[in-house]
């Protein structure tokens, strides 16, 4: 008789059983689970651990894309996925080439995890990080990029003793009830990354947040490698100008979207030069400017796609960030693209009940003529519930804009349609990287149903 192994769902699902709350911040049972595991996390080709409240993905798309583009083999890992597990753990496949973890290898980690754990309590973060930890452990690689999950001084990934390098990107209000209510407290959580005498690379930040790193830092020897103290990048004449103590380096802009990506490449092309003999060359990361892929944020949709129901000439976009700081960056580079080609900014409108309605809305005032509200279709990977439609109307009505709710994303993008009145929008998918997640996958529906009308039609 043949045994049927589960497979990676079931595994996750068991997984998540294992402790009454998704998130519980300690380092003491991923300890032990890594100690059971063999301790793969002392067998990890050099670290880069990146921690901060924004643009951690943006920079590690950034940086494997230069490493590639120089030859290298690289691990990555990232959260929350934007549809699933596998896409979080990308592995080395070969010189400059890297893919998301097979199911047969996320079966098999997450196994090895549930044996040694046997049932001791175990957040889903924890036995996912340990289950990467494994398969980046028995993978060559020439350097592994670790993100973390909240926080830093507790996150599940903060067991890589020495580290190559840590990067702080910007640090903003998030999480408060896991991280504290103030800038200088959050910036202290996100500083457990740091380790006595390895260099950090620290992106752009507030100046309370700026002080309490230093102060730690100073404390544990560890030299601060500043945005604006000891470099600086910039946009110049259609290009990005990086400058440090070696000079100055003149190279493409970058492909993602947005004036904040000009700061998040600068910090990628930062960290890139700091990391000895696996730093790449110019050419690398000129190319890795060009070719890094990051989906859903500030992501424009085809428009074989959802786009389809909106008048012709329509613009639909997607960005996953969800807290005060990425609204103020997705509204501004909204607010650009108003002054070069106008149109009417129309948000459609997702959040989970743990984010700040008003604070994500507030930049949106004067940039956006309606919002509309929806539940998130999934929220089976979130810790919280959706806000509901209500909420975000009257959110959205205290700072003036027009609001109505919709029962779905369809519903939403074909009552904006009509209020378009056959005129051209701009319409944004924003507030939650669930949100992302299920749009893309109902986008890529949408385009592969267009795709077999057309070859019906064509027959």
């Amino acid at each position: 008789m043949t045994v049927v192994q589960p497979g990676s769902a079931a595994l996750l699902l068991a997984l998540r059983g294992l402790h009454k709350q998704r998130i519980d911040l300690t380092l003491d049972r991923m300890r032990r689970l890594l100690t059971a595991l063999g301790n793969p996390e002392q067998h990890l080709p050099p670290v880069i651990h990146v921690a901060g409240t924004n643009a951690k993905g943006s920079l590690i798309a950034f940086l494997r894309a230069m490493l590639e583009a120089d030859g290298r083999r690289v691990h990555s890992y990232h959260s929350p996925p934007l549809h699933n597990l596998h896409e979080c753990i990308r592995l080395a496949s070969g010189a400059g080439a890297s893919e998301a973890i097979s199911e047969t290898g996320l079966t098999k980690t997450l196994a090895r995890v549930l044996a040694a754990n046997a049932s001791a309590p175990l957040t889903s973060f924890e036995g996912e990080t340990a289950a990467a930890l494994l398969a980046f452990a028995g993978t060559p690689a020439d350097l592994l990029l670790l993100e973390t999950g909240l926080g830093g001084r507790l996150d599940a990934t903060n067991v890589v003793a020495k580290p190559l390098l840590t990067v702080l990107t910007p640090i903003g209000i998030d999480h408060v009830e896991f991280l504290g209510s103030s800038l200088s407290a959050i910036a202290a959580e996100k500083a457990g990354i740091l380790k006595p005498d390895t260099p950090c690379i620290v992106a752009r930040q507030q100046p309370e947040a700026l002080d309490r790193l230093r102060a730690i830092a100073a404390a544990l020897h560890v030299p601060l490698i500043e945005h604006g103290q000891e470099w600086d990048a910039y946009e110049q004449h259609g290009r990005l100008v990086f400058q440090d103590e070696g000079g100055l380096l003149d190279l493409p802009l970058p492909n993602l979207m947005g004036r904040h990506q000009i700061d998040n490449a600068g910090l990628a092309v930062a960290v890139a030069l700091r990391m000895g003999v696996l730093a790449p060359g110019e050419k690398a990361i000129a190319k890795g400017l060009t070719q890094a892929d990051w989906p859903g944020r500030l992501q424009r949709l085809p428009r074989n796609g959802l786009c389809a129901v909106l008048p012709e000439g329509s613009e639909l976009w997607l960005d996953g960030g969800h807290n005060a700081a990425s609204a103020a960056v997705i509204a501004q580079a909204m607010a650009e693209m108003e002054e070069r080609v106008p149109k009417p900014l129309h948000l459609l409108l997702g959040m989970l009940q743990s984010k700040r309605l008003d604070a994500y809305l507030k930049p949106f005032r004067g940039v956006a003529r309606s919002v509309t509200g929806i539940m998130l279709p999934d929220v089976s990977r979130a810790y919280v519930g959706s806000h509901l439609p209500s909420g975000i109307v009257r959110a959205a009505e205290a700072e003036g804009i027009f609001s109505q709710p919709a029962n779905g994303i369809a519903d939403a993008l074909a009552a904006i349609a009509v209020r378009a009145n056959a005129k051209p929008v701009r319409v944004l998918i924003c507030g939650s990287l669930h949100l992302a997640g299920s749009s893309l996958a109902a986008d890529a529906e949408a385009v592969a149903a267009a795709k077999r009308t057309g070859l019906a039609g064509g027959g």
